[in-house]
């Protein structure tokens, strides 16, 4: 059966939708399986990717910033220990393993481990179609009414107006989060998610406007690493933190509670009665949200007492607040109201920027998919139903898979948006996708 734009009877083993980690961790785990093989036996794959090169959170690449997962949670040595594309053979590449070990450290730098993952994309490139953004996933059905194969419509954003169509077997949606904004605020000129930290306060200071006063709202890790690098990167300025906690709550990273994000807890997560999923969740969300490294708090406290005992507080923490209101103010700034939520009194004060560290959430899987997500199983709380092989649940006459990396942690747990697992699901999806083409067969 022939695809309807390209005209050629390529029908991929897998498409995949989105190019971050996961589907590159996927891509590398089909390339390996290929090598050697005739081609008969290959799985032939392409991913899609409406950015123009690989980039993941870019915006949040702070020098100083590190991972929170070790580095042999990369992209395949937990699938494949020996892959020469893991983390340390880039580094013997790049001549820097030795120096790296001598570090004594599990965690590398944020913008190492982004530069590891654009080496390993650029060699998967060939599987790779970068400037193409999906517009529409539709069901191909056979003379029996079966939906066989998926029709993937991507446009190329370097050409906008004509557009491609790509036949599946089988697709990988691995779309990413998308910045959270609170209700009552919208981004403008000043006022910015942190994902776009590093361009836009590059931006702001090759402007040369002045920085008095930079306003950053969240109590994560990220919000406390943009109140750090701000308060670095506008010396003369002001900073102020603002959450809804008392203080920053550390992050839970002792042996066993990092345990939550082993593979085989997404076996006892994935069997567990909805109640204890629930639990599971609250019991440990102390690893994850809304928690800040302890190296990072005890910083920041410290450059704070500093400051206060020099008779120069540059660094001040807004406990138990809320932003409330944001309004333009005079020379293009802000005026931008705090409520300390304990007594109600509210204060106004004028700001130059505004940071929202306020997270990420799925992204609407309904709006990528179309009609294909009407053939989607939904269980009793109006969630997608997933396979433990990341497989969504399908009407009976879809033969087609449909693959969700993130946006799973109803079924999955609190691994599905991290890097923890990223080359276990890899192998998962993989073992799938070789079953399905020998049972096709």
């Amino acid at each position: 059966m022939k695809s309807p734009v390209m005209g050629s009877d390529v029908v991929h083993d897998i498409v995949g939708i989105g190019f971050g980690p996961s589907n590159l961790a996927l891509s590398i785990a089909v390339e390996e399986h290929n090598a050697g093989l005739t081609a008969d036996r290959r799985l032939t794959a392409l991913f899609l990717e409406r950015q123009p090169r690989f980039g993941w959170h870019r915006g949040m690449l702070i020098d100083d910033a590190t991972m929170q997962v070790s580095f042999l949670k990369d992209l395949v040595t937990l699938r494949n220990p020996t892959s020469d594309y893991s983390f340390l053979c880039f580094l013997r590449e790049q001549g820097r393993l030795i120096d790296f070990l001598n570090q004594k450290t599990l965690f590398p730098l944020r913008m190492e481990f982004h530069e590891y993952f654009e080496w390993a994309a650029a060699r998967v490139a060939h599987l790779v179609s970068y400037g193409s953004e999906v517009l529409a996933v539709d069901p191909v059905r056979d003379e029996a009414g079966q939906v066989v194969f998926f029709d993937v419509t991507c446009r190329d954003t370097a050409r906008p107006g004509g557009t491609v169509t790509h036949r599946a077997r089988n697709i990988s949606v691995a779309t990413g989060l998308e910045p959270h904004v609170p209700p009552g605020l919208g981004l403008a000129e000043r006022v910015w998610h942190n994902s776009e930290l590093m361009p836009r306060s590059e931006q702001l200071a090759r402007s040369g406007a002045p920085v008095r006063r930079a306003v950053v709202l969240g109590a994560g890790q990220s919000a406390a690493e943009t109140v750090d690098y701000l308060h670095r990167t506008f010396p003369d300025a002001e900073v102020c933190s603002v959450f809804a906690k008392y203080g920053y709550t550390p992050a839970d990273d002792s042996p066993f509670a990092n345990r939550i994000f082993d593979p085989e807890a997404v076996d006892v997560y994935f069997t567990a009665p909805s109640e204890v999923k629930q639990s599971l969740l609250d019991y440990h969300r102390s690893t994850n949200y809304s928690v800040v490294d302890m190296d990072l708090i005890e910083s920041l406290y410290a450059t704070a007492y500093r400051e206060k005992v020099a008779g120069r507080e540059r660094l001040r923490f807004l406990n138990v607040s809320r932003v409330r209101e944001v309004a333009p103010g005079p020379d293009g700034g802000l005026g931008v109201t705090v409520e300390f939520l304990p007594t109600g009194e509210r204060r106004a004060m004028a700001a130059d920027v505004l940071v929202l560290a306020t997270g990420y959430r799925p992204r609407d899987l309904a709006g990528l998919l179309g009609d294909t997500a009407k053939l989607c199983l939904k269980d009793d709380g109006d969630e997608i139903r997933v396979g433990r092989d990341h497989r969504v649940e399908t009407a009976p006459e879809v033969r087609a898979g449909i693959y969700l990396q993130g946006g799973t942690e109803h079924t999955h747990g609190l691994t599905s948006t991290l890097l923890s697992t990223v080359a276990v699901r890899a192998a998962e999806i993989h073992g799938a996708l070789v079953a399905d083409r020998a049972t096709a067969a």
